[in-house]
Formats: C-alpha cells, sequence, structure tokens
C-alpha cells in the first residue's frame, strides 16, 4: 500500500474519531506536514458539507424587503452598565420603616430611566 494513501487513511480516522490508539503518534506526526493539514481541512469540509441541511431558496427581492423592515424597527434598549447600576440604587429613594430597615419607593425601571438620564440644571 501507497505510503501518502496510508497516511491520509489515518488522518480521516482521525477526523471522524475512528482511529486507534495505536496509530495516532502516526496520524499526529503526519500532520505536521502541509499536506497532512491540507488532507485534515479536506476531510473536515467535507463532512460539514455532508452534514449541512438543505436552506431554502430566498424570493427575490427578500434581502431588499428585509433591510427596509429593519430601517423602520425602533434601535433596541440599551442594557445598564454597571456605572449605571450603581447610580440606580444611588437614585432611587428610601423610606424609612418603623423597624428602622429601608424599602426602595422607586420602581427599579424608572430608577434605571432616571439614572440614566443626565440631571439638567438651570443656569440664570
Amino acid at each position: 500500500m501507497d505510503t501518502h494513501k496510508k497516511i491520509r487513511e489515518h488522518i480521516s480516522a482521525l477526523s471522524d474519531g475512528e482511529l486507534s490508539a495505536s496509530d495516532l503518534e502516526l496520524a499526529f506526526a503526519a500532520l505536521q506536514s502541509v499536506d497532512g493539514q491540507q488532507a485534515w481541512n479536506s476531510y473536515h469540509h467535507i463532512g460539514d458539507v455532508l452534514r449541512a441541511q438543505a436552506t431554502p431558496d430566498l424570493s427575490e427581492g427578500f434581502a431588499e424587503r428585509l433591510a427596509a423592515r429593519l430601517s423602520i424597527e425602533p434601535p433596541p434598549l440599551r442594557r445598564p452598565r454597571a456605572a449605571d447600576e450603581k447610580r440606580v440604587s444611588e437614585a432611587a429613594p428610601t423610606l424609612q420603616r418603623g423597624n428602622g430597615s429601608e424599602q426602595r419607593a422607586m420602581d427599579p425601571a424608572a430608577a434605571v430611566v432616571a439614572a440614566s438620564k443626565p440631571a439638567i440644571a438651570s443656569v440664570s
């Protein structure tokens, strides 16, 4: 048997997870060569193609219609950063209970909005 062919069979079996432990050293050595790396990439590409599912054809103008619909969507809301969350906890007013414990009086969602907006001071 051709040595080149045998090495490629070892690489193929390795990529399929079917190589015996006794042949691992030979396969790993073969992967150090340019030819071995090309074989490894080829076998993985073949496996990816074989496992791929067929995708339906898109109707004509699909991309344009999708782009138009996305352009009228409102932008996503910004998630608060850690600094914003700290400002939320500082901005939320507290009420003293009779037993000395504190209770937050502001709705957390409202506090996020309040903390994310800059304060405006009037200048006379």
